[in-house]
Formats: structure tokens, C-alpha cells, sequence
């Protein structure tokens, strides 16, 4: 994602009036548009998706996780509407056509050069804010995780190699390559 953004006030209307293939996230009302992922940044997307997925699948859980893009409505306003790189949302009542209504559990936002802000300060208080339960940054130039859980009110540094415990549920980790 890169540093433009649109500064008057916008809504959800305004996102889905985009040109074809053009992407953006709408915070507080301000578009931010998205450059296009690097291939790092797809590979390590795409092995957080397939570990994740396989967790949930093979052990019946009731969650469901999605890659980018993915809509994700945070508030009940037309204000704010992200497309996080992975998205876990165990309240099925939550979703619909559209995507998700409200707080998914779990987010992982995966580290680009042009948005580094926007994960490290806007995104985390946004999620934090909304309900989310655990948010991962995961920075591929710095080989580290943040992963913040909203619920104990802590915050972990984690190097790609080590076994990362995921906070929503009790038995699984991740080790990020």
C-alpha cells in the first residue's frame, strides 16, 4: 500500500466506485490506495493461508479464514472498509455476500515498503479499537512478527524460524519462513 491518500471525507461508496483494478482501504473516511503486493509478500500470504486453513479444516473448527482481498466492514459506518492479508473470523453471523461485518478474531497484515504506517500505527489502533482479538505483523525486511493479543493486553517479538503460538486457539503454532 502506498502513501497516497484521498483527503476529503469518503465513504464505502466511494471504494466500490474504483476503476476496475484499482484497490484502496477507506480509514475514518480517508482512502488509501494499494499498490500491488510484491511476490514475497504473496508467498508468505499465501503459506500463512494453506498452514491456517489446514489447522481449521482438519480440526472441524468452526472459524473461516480468508486472503486478500477480502472486505472487511469494521463499524457499523460506511467510514471504514479494509482488506487485511489474512482474515479469521469465528462468528459466522458475521459474514455475508459482501465479506465481514465487524471484527474478524484474528488479522494478519503482512509488511510492504509503502505501508508501514499504516500497519504499525493506523491499522493497530483501528483493529484494537474494533474487537479484533490478535493481530500479527508480519515484516519479511526485518524477518519479525509482532503479534499483538487485544485480549491479554500484550504485545510479542517474534524472529521468522521460531514456533509462534496462535492466541485464538489453544494447540497450534506457526513458524513463519
Amino acid at each position: 500500500m502506498d502513501a497516497a491518500v484521498k483527503l476529503e471525507s469518503c465513504t464505502i461508496e466511494d471504494i466500490y466506485a474504483l476503476a476496475d483494478g484499482e484497490r484502496a482501504e477507506l480509514i475514518d473516511g480517508k482512502i488509501y490506495y494499494m499498490a500491488p503486493p510484491s511476490r514475497m509478500h504473496q508467498k508468505i500470504s499465501g503459506d500463512l493461508f494453506t498452514e491456517i486453513h489446514n489447522y481449521i479444516k482438519s480440526n472441524n473448527g468452526g472459524c473461516e479464514v480468508y486472503a486478500a482481498p477480502f472486505a472487511v466492514f469494521l463499524n457499523s459506518d460506511n467510514l471504514n472498509y479494509v482488506e487485511p492479508d489474512i482474515s479469521v473470523i469465528c462468528d459466522l453471523s458475521k459474514l455475508n455476500e459482501k465479506g465481514c461485518l465487524g471484527a474478524p478474531d484474528w488479522i494478519i497484515e503482512i509488511v510492504s515498503p509503502g505501508n508501514k504506517p499504516m500497519n504499525y500505527f493506523t491499522k493497530l489502533f483501528k483493529y484494537r479499537s474494533a474487537g479484533v482479538r490478535e493481530y500479527w505483523i508480519v515484516d519479511a525486511a526485518k524477518k519479525q512478527i509482532l503479534v499483538y493479543q487485544f485480549e491479554k493486553e500484550t504485545m510479542e517479538q517474534y524472529s521468522f524460524g521460531e514456533d509462534i503460538s496462535v492466541g485464538i486457539y489453544d494447540d497450534f503454532s506457526i513458524r513463519v519462513q
